[in-house]
């Protein structure tokens, strides 16, 4: 996950400062949705099935009780591993698509050295179908990376991209995914329209991190909001349909409150009391 100057890692999720050194008060928006959680103990147990079964040392291990445990232990940990690369590659993708944005606005860039490193990971593949998708799409930004606040409900953000595409404004999401069976980039978890739907509803947009500015957000109506999969063997853009935004909305406010909730009980340490019986 890349790491907004305003975005600090706590003990309750990645949460917002207004002013780059002082406290982190909001929650950001992706924390919130993970108050949905999703039951992924299938999917964790299949990865470490599928690890072991992989394994090259596992024929010689059946014998050896020491040396199996130590295979299962390390297809345990498949799963987390899983994640972890997927999440680096993420950060490499993300960061060259900022780049590429940020050379089109004449804005300072590292667009050579975010390349070097996807080819130096074998993932030039990205590099060259998001450069297609930008130029298929005709893309004119206008912000890249830009973080928001919500003061009335009570949260942050950064949003990949802000651009003009085809005339309308965009708010634009990238999500890094791997290719399917028959070829295809797989497309992203709905729980992206939440995401968007969070972003436009922003009330102010950061201006100076060092100085803590902030301006009016100005893309918050007739705002088109795009999630665009990202993956080695093309891309696939995908439009959040305006009529489901309110209920997404919804569903968001009230993770808002199911974190603000944790939130304070976590700060209080509330727990169960032991009482003894009444006295006679």
């Amino acid at each position: 996950m890349t790491s907004p100057k305003l975005a600090i890692q706590t003990e309750s999720g990645r949460m917002y400062s207004r002013q780059i050194g002082t406290a982190a008060i909001v929650p950001s928006i992706t924390t919130v949705i993970g108050m949905d959680k999703l039951d992924l103990s299938g999917w964790a147990g299949y990865m470490a099935a599928k690890a072991l079964s992989e394994d090259q040392r596992l024929a010689q291990s059946l014998g050896d009780q020491r040396q199996l445990r130590s295979l299962v232990r390390d297809a345990a940990n498949a799963a987390e591993a899983y994640r972890d690369s997927a999440a680096a590659r993420g950060d490499r993708v993300h960061n060259y698509a900022e780049q590429r944005a940020l050379q089109a606005l004449d804005a300072e860039h590292y667009l050579p050295a975010a390349l070097a490193e996807l080819e130096a990971n074998n993932e030039l593949g990205f590099a060259r179908h998001f450069d297609k998708w930008w130029q298929d799409y005709a893309v004119e930004p206008i912000a890249a990376e830009a973080t928001v606040w919500n003061e009335s409900v009570g949260y942050a953000g950064t949003i990949d991209l802000v651009a003009k595409i085809g005339g309308r404004t965009c708010l634009i999401d990238y999500k890094t995914k791997t290719t399917d069976r028959e070829g295809f980039v797989k497309r992203p978890d709905d729980k992206v329209i939440m995401q968007l739907a969070a972003a436009c509803k922003a009330e102010e947009q950061v201006v100076d991190a060092e100085q803590g500015t902030w301006k009016a957000w100005e893309y918050g109506t007739d705002t088109m909001l795009l999630a665009v999969a990202l993956g080695e063997s093309g891309t696939r853009t995908f439009l959040a349909p305006p009529a489901a935004l309110p209920d997404y909305w919804s569903k968001f406010y009230a993770l808002r409150r199911n974190w603000e909730a944790s939130f304070k009980i976590a700060q209080s340490r509330a727990s169960l009391a032991e009482i003894t019986p009444p006295t006679q």
